[in-house]
């Protein structure tokens, strides 16, 4: 019986070993979970049988270090939740491994080839969350756009006075209190100014004159504002057009909200127009929240999907597979999805991975303390033998 007993304390340190091996071999795979032998005795009917092992439990909840990457595109995970992955024959597994890369064709795939999931985008840029997919970044150029919307937000000065002179004439600073040029597109991309004059008429009155590459234009604004310096009127956003010789006439909608007549001087605090000109593409970049976006060479960023994340009632219920990845099990639950940052689900930094979350030193004090288990375990069945010996002889 001690012998059996002494074999199957071999047999279940032969198994922790095998986890400390696994666990110090992947102590430099990103992503990587280590595992733990767990033991638990052995009887039958009372009579003491040894020892077995019965579960490699894996640490999935503890999280690796996160550190710097070369690569725009590696991500981490700084909490809980998985990035979701599909092969090419449609079987998803689960990883916290973010080496991510662009294949021929714009595809996000990781270092196993394995596409990247997440919310497409329709024709218009905007997510569609009712569908996950591959996520694809757009690798070509995108086409010129006229502006057509321009923002303006501004203080006047309430202390200015009336313009010296009466006849508003845009060579004479004296017939106009404050000046601003914005740069706007046409449908060719190229650059045209929009130029504003702003005259004071009387309190709490100012009156817009609008100039597109020092060409008159027709349209005339009045602003008036309240008591408190609170913009009044216009109360939506004035329509100006310029006729562009070669190309199509800028429509341009110009919205005052949130400027404000106070006794300090002028000063504009936002110009936000959408119009810009032609671009090739030059990278890519993944906010915290999963937003996917191509950058181009006109300073334009348009978005191109959204990664999401997957969470598990019993994380380390997941079944490892190679690639250091998971796959779903009655033990982990069906996966929960949504988009970094939201709910329990982390948020994920770019040009950062997450090292494996094995400790080095306690594994190889694991290491030691299984190799004097393992000795002491042949001691018992030597010492058996040497008794077996003694007993033969003595017969």
């Amino acid at each position: 019986m001690s012998f059996d007993i002494a074999v199957s304390g071999l047999n279940a340190i032969n198994q922790q070993l095998g986890a400390i091996s696994n666990n110090i071999a992947n102590s430099g795979t990103v992503g990587f979970k280590s595992g733990r032998a767990e033991f638990a005795s052995l009887y039958a009917e009372g009579q003491a049988l040894g020892v077995g092992v019965t579960n490699v439990a894996q640490s999935i909840s503890k999280s690796g270090n996160i550190f710097s990457s070369a690569n725009s595109l590696d991500l981490a995970i700084n909490g809980n939740g998985f990035f979701v992955m599909r092969d090419s024959a449609g079987t998803t597994a689960y990883t916290r491994a973010g080496y991510m890369q662009t294949d021929s064709l714009g595809n996000l795939i990781n270092n196993q080839g394995m596409y990247l999931q997440g919310y497409p985008v329709d024709a218009n840029g905007a997510i569609q969350t009712g569908s996950v997919g591959n996520l694809t970044i757009n690798s070509g150029s995108i086409p010129a756009k006229a502006t057509s919307t321009l923002d303006f937000t501004a203080n006047l000065n309430a202390n200015e006075e009336l313009p010296k002179t009466a006849t508003f004439d845009p060579a004479d600073e004296s017939s106009y209190n404050h000046t601003d040029a914005t740069q706007v597109y046409d449908s060719l991309g190229r650059e045209h100014t929009l130029k504003q004059y702003f005259v004071k008429t009387a309190d709490n009155e100012w009156e817009v004159h609008y100039y597109m590459d020092d060409q008159k234009l027709s349209n005339t604004q009045k602003l008036t504002f309240t008591e408190q310096g609170i913009l009044q009127q216009p109360n939506g956003a004035v329509s100006i057009t310029a006729d562009i010789a070669g190309a199509e006439s800028i429509d341009l909608a110009l919205n005052y909200n949130g400027t404000t007549q106070f006794g300090s001087d002028f000063s504009v605090s936002k110009k936000n127009g959408n119009g810009y000109a032609s671009g090739e593409c030059t990278g890519q970049m993944i906010d915290k929240d999963g937003s996917v976006y191509a950058t181009f060479s006109n300073g334009e960023r348009l978005l191109q999907g959204q990664v999401i994340l997957a969470t598990f009632a019993n994380p380390n219920g997941l079944s490892s597979q190679n690639g250091t990845t998971w796959s779903q099990t009655s033990s982990s639950g069906a996966p929960l999805t949504g988009t970094p940052g939201s709910g329990l689900l982390g948020a994920l930094s770019s040009n950062t991975l997450e090292s494996s979350n094995v400790d080095l030193t306690a594994e190889l004090v694991g290491l030691m303390t299984a190799q004097r288990n393992y000795q002491a375990n042949t001691k018992v069945i030597s010492t058996n033998d040497s008794m077996m010996t003694a007993l033969f002889q003595a017969v």
